[in-house]
């Protein structure tokens, strides 16, 4: 299966354990030696209707990640690492 890296910012993210749904995915972390994917980055939820900024980031580790669809990214539900936000 190919697949480009814009393809995975339009694919919503959701935790299998919970059902929550964490948003979208705005960025990945990549190995600069392998060159390969080691996590997604999806933006924390708004405070306040986004007037108030964000929560910290989610960081999930791509062994995490039970499926990839069209259009979903399942995590195996394992709580999903939290990083703060860059300014």
């Amino acid at each position: 299966m190919e697949l480009r890296l814009q393809d995975l910012r339009y694919r919503e993210v959701i935790n299998t354990r919970t059902g929550q749904r964490l948003g979208y995915v705005s960025d990945v972390l990549l190995d600069a030696d392998t060159g390969r994917i080691t996590a997604l980055l999806v933006p924390g939820p708004t405070k306040f209707f986004g007037l108030l900024g964000r929560e910290e980031d989610y960081v999930l580790p791509w062994t995490g990640i039970s499926r990839l669809g069209e259009d979903i990214i399942l995590v195996d539900g394992t709580e999903p690492l939290r990083r703060r936000k860059v300014q």
